[in-house]
């Protein structure tokens, strides 16, 4: 594929043609392997959403032909990015509705690790879920506070927001805990740790607790937190005023990942067996 520039907003033609047999081949592979394992597991939103955006089509998804059905639903649309954007450009995108999505699919010899978001994370794994109302108006939240939170200098602080919530969040289902973040369903091994694993924490989600959590980017979580309902999420994020929260935290010390304080609500108590091996999950990156 003949590499393109990226416009000031870094999107790109996602050029659907360029795909190989072989691209749609690890396309189908990986979701096959998910669909199979996530019934029972992932929020019903998201399995509604693969249906509601016909994702169950082989191959890797035509933007457009998804757009045509996502904009319909919530208004959001994909657009294609070469890859990882700066921060100001990730928040514009959700602010306005948009969701970058890499336009590269991993190798065949990268099927359970991949360093940067490829067009299976960021498609399978996040926008059945924009086909939700709740999560696609949180979403857009989410970039608007972002925007908010360069001002405040405070990107490292909302980061752990998406990552704990929109990346690798939990949420309390009618027959237990199940899985929606991104992060999780996109991944073979960390859709059974997340849930089956007696290593982490799971939480009960907390705003100011969950921004001053750090979080693993090179193995599984040691924290899950769980949220009660997206409606919840959203609730909460859109009645916060973060910027004196931001400047509460300013010089808050950070809660070292896998403590459990007094007042955390306490789902699971992990016993942290898993050790960092030379296993990696298929995500570790904040958008």
């Amino acid at each position: 594929m003949t590499e393109i520039a990226p416009s000031p907003d870094w999107t790109i033609p996602q050029d659907w043609a360029h795909y190989s047999p072989t691209d749609h081949r690890v396309w189908d592979h990986l979701f096959d392997r998910q669909t199979r394992l996530l019934p029972g597991r992932v929020a019903p939103e998201f399995l509604d959403g693969l249906k509601r955006l016909d994702l169950t089509r082989p191959g890797v998804p035509d933007f457009a032909r998804l757009n045509d059905q996502l904009v319909a639903l919530t208004g959001w649309q994909v657009v294609a990015v070469p890859g990882l954007v700066p921060d100001a450009v990730f928040f514009d995108h959700l602010a306005n509705r948009r969701f970058p999505a890499g336009n590269f699919i991993r190798r065949p010899d990268q099927l359970d690790y991949l360093q940067e978001p490829d067009v299976f994370h960021d498609v399978f794994g996040h926008v059945p879920l924009l086909a939700h109302p709740a999560f696609a108006d949180y979403m857009q939240a989410y970039g608007q506070g972002g925007l908010r939170a360069l001002e405040y200098n405070a990107i490292a602080r909302l980061s752990r927001l998406y990552w704990y919530t929109v990346e690798f969040g939990l949420i309390r289902g009618r027959d237990g805990l199940a899985i929606y973040g991104a992060g999780i369903v996109s991944s073979h091994g960390e859709t059974h740790f997340a849930l089956d694993s007696a290593s982490p924490n799971r939480l009960g989600w907390r705003l100011d607790r969950v921004l001053q959590t750090p979080y693993r980017i090179d193995d599984f979580q040691q924290n899950y937190f769980v949220i009660d309902s997206f409606d919840q999420l959203l609730k909460v994020t859109l009645e916060t005023d973060f910027g004196p929260l931001y400047q509460r935290l300013a010089d808050a010390p950070d809660i070292p990942i896998a403590t459990i304080l007094p007042d955390d609500p306490v789902f699971t108590r992990g016993d942290q067996s898993h050790v960092a091996t030379s296993r990696q999950p298929a995500c570790h990156h904040p958008n």
